[in-house]
């Protein structure tokens, strides 16, 4: 008989955080010619939770057995003891999807910590009783969704004088359930002048303690100023709607 999650843990549908959500080392293994071809989480996007919408997302697995496939466990596993198990799983010709659903004011409670590369853990059964179990067949980001501020002033500006591009790069919090300044982080202040279509970097800011972006430039055309964060391994990118500046 094979464990197909581990002993003492109850999981339905919501995450999991406790010492007993990770299983104890498991070989991944199989019997007979079932394999997992592909898995892709979330359309191949990272899983990005912010503080009140719960997530919906979809892992989709591809095996391949002669005599088909029949059913599949597919369970996530993450950083701080993190672990989600699929409110469904169902099964058509040789794909399977599961879904899944993360309320952050329910299953991210308290627990910034679970944010980071998750990874998929996979059993896969096929009808004349082969299977395939894989542990971390595919790795994501389940990241702290992001924003991103910008405000250029004066405006309108004489052609010449100094302007002062401020902004506030900020993240989910799940401790608080707000938005909490992202701190000592590298953005970039981009500029597109009028009739342009691709904004270009002018100068990297780090961000202050409490998330706070503050530069100045010197004017000289008409255009759009905003502020772009390349993201890390727990937040995604993000970039600032740009601000208008008028140069007389």
């Amino acid at each position: 008989m094979r464990m197909r999650t581990p002993a003492g843990v109850v999981v339905a549908g919501t995450l999991a955080v406790s010492a007993l959500a990770v299983p104890a080392a498991q070989a991944s293994g199989r019997l007979g010619d079932t394999a997992i071809t592909k898995v892709t989480v979330n359309g191949g996007a990272a899983v990005v939770v912010g503080t009140s919408t719960a997530k919906k997302f979809s892992v989709t697995l591809t095996a391949k057995d002669d005599s088909g496939i029949s059913e599949a466990d597919i369970t996530l596993f993450g950083p701080s003891f993190g672990m989600l198990s699929p409110s469904s799983t169902s099964c058509s010709g040789n794909t399977c999807t599961a879904k899944f659903v993360v309320d952050p004011k329910v299953d991210l409670a308290y627990d910034n910590g679970v944010a980071g590369t998750w990874y998929v853990d996979a059993w896969v059964d096929a009808n004349d009783g082969d299977y395939v179990w894989t542990e971390k067949v595919k790795s994501f980001k389940f990241q702290r969704a992001s924003k991103l501020t910008v405000n250029a002033s004066p405006e309108p500006v004489k052609k010449g004088k100094t302007v002062t591009v401020t902004g506030k790069l900020t993240r989910a919090n799940w401790d608080t359930f707000k938005y909490h300044g992202y701190a000592k982080q590298s953005v970039q202040l981009q500029f597109k002048k009028k009739g342009a279509k691709s904004y270009s970097t002018v100068k990297t800011v780090k961000s202050s303690a409490t998330g706070g972006l503050k530069t100045t430039v010197k004017a000289s055309k008409d255009g759009h100023w905003r502020y772009s964060f390349a993201g890390t391994s727990t937040t995604p990118a993000v970039s600032a709607g740009g601000d208008y500046l008028d140069v007389k």
